[in-house]
């Protein structure tokens, strides 16, 4: 006979968040974090269980973070769907849910953003500009008011993932970053909440994205020039169905600084932003 999952504890404010916290700590429980944005999928499932290898307590927080988004993005549409969110973590192994308003997370008056160089230029960074800093500050309160040890970040936001690592070492933070590998479909495809807009047709045209990145990695991997390299994967994609391409680029993966000389001689990333109809799309994968 199945047994499900019992129901997720879901606390708003922060003094039950508080309260919560400090009788783990009492314990000397060691706590990892997981901050999503909900409508969480098998990928989001698979930063709970490493955090669950990891921790004793895993602390997940669902918060659609205003200041990440610029205003003409789709704030208002992002999927919220919280029963099914906290259904889904408490069967993977989720302890603690925080769901706070846009009220508890930015009091009346809030006046500080953050402000972020480094791995946060170029890239995301150069088309939704407002992201990182609106990262660094939710992510920068949410370790302040939770205090876990470590907190797990998908690859699928290398970025993201960089930009994490740099202001947490930058401000002292003291939570272990830990990077958990992109979780894909049967067909390669990086598993993504966007993902659910897109029709039959441009799912097909999506599960060709990552085998684009995978040749062209392949071909940075053997030396060639990486702007013939990131033209070529350009139109691949373009010709296999994507509708526009913010960028392809091959980046160091140790700070996503661009290669002076024009070839991968150090570790590497290839990443991708592209656009099916109405829906965006971002890939990437080691070279």
């Amino acid at each position: 006979m199945m047994h499900s999952a019992p129901p997720l504890p879901i606390v708003r404010s922060v003094a039950d968040l508080r309260a919560q916290i400090g009788e783990w700590r009492r314990q000397g429980l060691r706590i990892g974090f997981v901050p999503t944005m909900g409508a969480l999928h098998d990928g989001h499932m698979g930063l709970i269980r490493e955090a669950a290898s990891r921790a004793d307590r895993v602390v997940a927080s669902v918060f659609v973070n205003p200041t990440q988004f610029a205003p003409h993005e789709d704030l208002g549409r992002y999927p919220r769907q919280e029963a099914e969110d906290a259904a889904m973590l408490a069967g993977a192994g989720c302890h603690l849910l925080f769901a706070p308003d846009v009220e508890t997370m930015y009091p009346p008056g809030a006046a500080t953003t953050i402000a972020m160089a480094g791995p946060a230029l170029g890239l995301e960074g150069d088309f939704r500009p407002q992201m990182f800093g609106g990262v660094a500050l939710v992510v920068t309160k949410l370790f302040n008011l939770i205090q876990p040890d470590l907190a797990i970040f998908g690859e699928k936001d290398f970025q993201q993932l960089m930009v994490v690592r740099r202001f947490t070492a930058d401000l002292d933070l003291p939570v272990e970053i830990v990077a958990s590998p992109t979780e894909r479909d049967g067909w390669g495809l990086a598993l993504s909440s966007r993902n659910a807009y897109l029709s039959p047709e441009q799912l097909e045209i999506a599960r060709r994205l990552n085998g684009v990145l995978a040749e062209a990695g392949v071909a940075a991997a053997s030396g060639r020039p990486l702007p013939g390299v990131e033209k070529d994967a350009y139109a691949a994609l373009l010709k296999t169905g994507f509708d526009r391409i913010d960028y392809v680029a091959v980046r160091r993966a140790e700070d996503l600084a661009v290669f002076r000389n024009q070839v991968a001689d150090a570790p590497a990333r290839i990443l991708a932003a592209a656009w099916i109809g109405k829906t965006r799309l971002i890939d990437n994968m080691a070279i």
